[in-house]
């Protein structure tokens, strides 16, 4: 047997037990006992040219298999129950656009709730502003963010059938951070492009935008940003919970005061102390049914899963540039977290 042939047989032989252990494994995983249940899906974006994936949460019957969501060394994850049998009926579904650089895993604490208190939660990841997959040309573009909220929801409204237990009349979306500015705009929030090309011309904004733009050697200057002015909104999209909205500063008011449905607009942290390019009490009082509300003693990045013991420091090794795990230092952010749960529930049980 040539060395080439036998090099080829190991692999295939070690591929074949790595796969039957992962198989071993997985039949082993013990039985699912919660109510949120999780699956996994696609939709082609057209203005990518390839799929978005996504995650669904669901309100779920004891059953499937036991795993845990988007755990990592920094983060902890969130039980669920994969492929868990869905209770009976049919359940308004929540979008969640996660913020540059996050991922739809991220974001399990708030969907794991939201499924348990009768929603169908979908979280695409988006292509290029994903964790493993983003850059910072792809994040300046921010009119493609939107367009994958809608290609997800025309795969899912145009195929019934594969999703019986949603209620496709009744759709809002949560959006964090850059998830904040995508659900805007499939609200009917539109950017002037101006604006956006000037966004690092004389301020940071009290964030890390810009610099993370400038390391990479962005020039928003010799971008073309006509786009980012088009209207995106998504009339299928019935009401929406902001929290922290990026380039906030950069969305025209004429579009803000034609945004028609309800929306809670929520920022993080004491009043005086949000940084300036996500702080949107002006443009919630320009959007006629808009609430705005503060959540105190938090930080931008308390939306985000809770950090492990060790997290802070593997980022600082990592070179990430933003303090994710910290918090303002008064409470602990699963208090943090459950303020927001408290406060999102409570607002979509009564405008969706």
């Amino acid at each position: 047997m040539s060395h080439l042939k036998m090099i080829a047989k190991s692999t295939t032989f070690a591929a074949v037990l790595c796969l039957s252990g992962w198989v071993a494994y997985d039949v082993m995983r013990p039985p699912y006992d919660g109510t949120a249940g999780i699956t996994y899906g696609s939709a082609y974006a057209p203005i990518r040219d390839t799929d978005v994936d996504f995650h669904i949460w669901y309100p779920a019957a004891p059953g499937g298999k036991s795993i845990t969501v988007g755990g990592n060394g920094v983060f902890y994850g969130t039980p669920a129950g994969r492929d868990a049998p869905r209770q009976n009926g049919q359940f308004p579904m929540i979008v969640i656009s996660h913020g540059s650089g996050g991922n739809a895993g991220q974001f399990g604490w708030i969907a794991s709730e939201l499924a348990q208190a009768g929603y169908v939660v979908v979280l695409p990841n988006h292509p290029g502003t994903t964790t493993g997959n983003a850059s910072a040309e792809a994040a300046v573009r921010v009119w493609e963010r939107p367009a994958d909220v809608s290609a997800v929801l025309d795969e899912i409204t145009a195929n019934a059938g594969a999703y019986p237990y949603i209620d496709t009349d009744r759709i809002s979306i949560l959006g964090f951070s850059a998830g904040g500015y995508t659900a805007m705009a499939t609200s009917g929030a539109r950017v002037d492009p101006d604006a956006l090309q000037g966004f690092c011309d004389d301020s940071d904004h009290d964030m890390s935008d810009c610099a993370f733009l400038a390391h990479f050697g962005v020039d928003l200057h010799a971008i073309d940003m006509s786009p980012a002015a088009q209207d995106l909104r998504d009339p299928r999209i019935k009401t929406a919970v902001i929290v922290d909205p990026g380039i906030i500063e950069t969305l025209t008011v004429e579009s803000l005061e034609q945004i028609d449905i309800p929306m809670l607009i929520i920022n993080l942290g004491d009043e005086d102390k949000i940084p300036v390019g996500i702080y949107a009490r002006s443009a919630a009082d320009a959007i006629p049914n808009a609430t705005y509300a503060i959540v105190n003693d938090a930080t931008h990045f308390s939306f985000l899963a809770r950090c492990k013991p060790k997290g802070a420091q593997i980022l600082i090794d990592e070179g990430e540039l933003d303090p994710l795990c910290d918090d303002a230092g008064g409470r602990v952010r699963s208090d943090i977290h459950d303020e927001l749960t408290r406060q999102i529930i409570t607002y979509l049980q009564e405008h969706l």
